[in-house]
């Protein structure tokens, strides 16, 4: 039996940063990734996925051409080879970094394999043991694969296995109205193929107001997307020309047929295979791994960081985890993850930048509220651009004059939605935004025009 000071298990965003933490420490580390270093950010996430968003706004801004006097002569075609070329180039690009950095670090012993807890501070990898009085689980997430009638006689693709396409599918059917669905249904549009969404529940991305919901959804359309809303009976079957897909809904042709299937219906935990029971670590009905304010699970010494907590989705999440972690252990603070302010993007185009409480939370809470919106026809970047759609908005507590929480849908949305991120963060009262002086011409510069435009609802 190897012993450490630490194990760390999984290649994501926070494991490996939190290894050089705890090398910088001189703490001697096992560090344990069973498949591809970095993560789903790397691999099978941001990083391929924004790069193929990237390629099929190029095509989608080439298609424009004429609208800003720039003349293309021909088609705009797409070499889809190519394109997943480029992509796959930027993954092993970041996967190369990762491992290299984990390979070179002081103190730090990498194993390739699966890892298994064998009790609450022993891990089994292979025919190896480790033990360590402190374990770090960043084992992610990974598609998840609903109980659909006839899934198991349809072939079907997931946000994983589609980046293995080297050719745009003749008509694709996005099963999932939300965030990822979402940005392959009009990536792959872009790129050329008939795109349907279909989506349970009434609207798209249920988890955001109905406003913003339905402006994403006539986005999509004007594309040409078909969107499918109230599907309450999905039902997959084989077929001559792909798969057909059985929906109930209020209107529209109950069958469609695709000659493509994504299913982009969540995440589940990878935590089914670590033995978690062997050391005492539970888990919830979803097989997400509890954890307190310092991300500690119930068994001392075992932390877990990451996707596989259920307390965050995304890498900037799992970074923060990291954070916390590191804080608390090494640098004595005493920080927890309930005071994170949760910030995320959409990157449908133009993106969806969000942080903090919906207008649908907000006015849950029963408190006086104050709100401001614009759309971006009045926003001078998006009007030079000539990409007017979507809006902004900001909910505010009318007594306290805190932020609760913002939405810009439109140009650099995503971007600057983090000027509300860090007045929220510093916890100031929003009328101290509206004296900034911001640059012109910028969607930011809209920010202290937009609060000042707040009213009581």
């Amino acid at each position: 039996m190897s012993q450490f000071d630490a194990i760390v298990v999984g290649a994501g965003q926070a494991g490996p940063s939190l290894a050089h933490r705890l090398s910088d420490a001189g703490m001697t580390i096992a560090f344990v990734e069973r498949k591809l270093f970095g993560g789903t950010c790397v691999n099978t996430g941001c990083t391929p996925t924004k790069t193929l968003v990237a390629s099929a706004r190029a095509a989608y801004v080439a298609r424009r051409s004429r609208d800003f006097g720039v003349v293309i002569r021909g088609e705009v075609g797409i070499d889809m080879p190519r394109v997943k070329a480029r992509a796959d180039k930027v993954s092993a690009a970041s996967r190369a970094g990762v491992e290299a950095s984990l390979r070179g670090l002081p103190k730090c012993t990498v194993f390739q394999g699966h890892a298994r807890f064998e009790g609450p501070s022993v891990v089994r990898v292979g025919d190896q043991l480790l033990t360590a009085p402190r374990i770090f689980l960043n084992v992610g997430a990974r598609a998840r694969v609903p109980d659909l009638p006839g899934i198991d006689r349809v072939p079907f693709l997931t946000n994983s296995s589609i980046l293995a396409l080297d050719r745009v599918p003749e008509h694709l059917v996005v099963v999932g109205g939300s965030y990822i669905g979402l940005e392959f249904a009009q990536m792959y549009a872009r790129f050329g193929g008939k795109v349907t969404v279909v989506e349970m529940d009434a609207r798209l991305i249920p988890r955001e107001d109905p406003d913003v919901s339905a402006a994403i959804r006539g986005i999509l359309e004007a594309e040409g997307i078909t969107v499918r809303t109230s599907a309450l009976c999905i039902r997959l079957a084989p077929h001559p020309t792909g798969v057909l897909v059985s929906v109930d809904c209020s209107e529209g042709s109950p069958e469609i047929v695709g000659s493509d299937v994504l299913l982009a219906v969540g995440r589940t935990p990878n935590t089914h295979d670590l033995g978690l029971e062997r050391a005492g670590v539970a888990v919830d009905a979803r097989g997400y791994i509890p954890v307190d304010d310092g991300l500690a699970t119930n068994v001392p010494g075992i932390w877990a960081l990451g996707d596989c907590n259920g307390r965050g989705a995304f890498t900037h999440t799992a970074y923060n985890d990291y954070e916390i972690v590191a804080a608390n252990l090494l640098d004595g603070e005493h920080r927890k993850v309930s005071e994170r302010i949760a910030g995320y993007a959409l990157y449908v185009d133009p993106p969806l930048g969000r942080v903090g409480m919906t207008e649908t939370q907000a006015r849950a809470t029963r408190r006086p509220l104050l709100v401001g919106t614009r759309p971006m026809t009045r926003v001078n970047r998006a009007v030079e651009r000539d990409e007017t759609q979507g809006f902004m908005k900001v909910v505010a507590d009318a007594e306290t004059k805190q932020i609760l929480g913002a939405a810009i849908l439109g140009v650099g949305g995503d971007e600057a939605i983090h000027g509300v991120l860090d007045v929220m963060n510093v916890k100031a009262p929003y009328p101290a935004l509206q004296w900034a002086v911001p640059i012109h011409p910028t969607v930011s510069e809209l920010i202290p025009t937009l609060l000042g435009s707040m009213r009581p609802v």
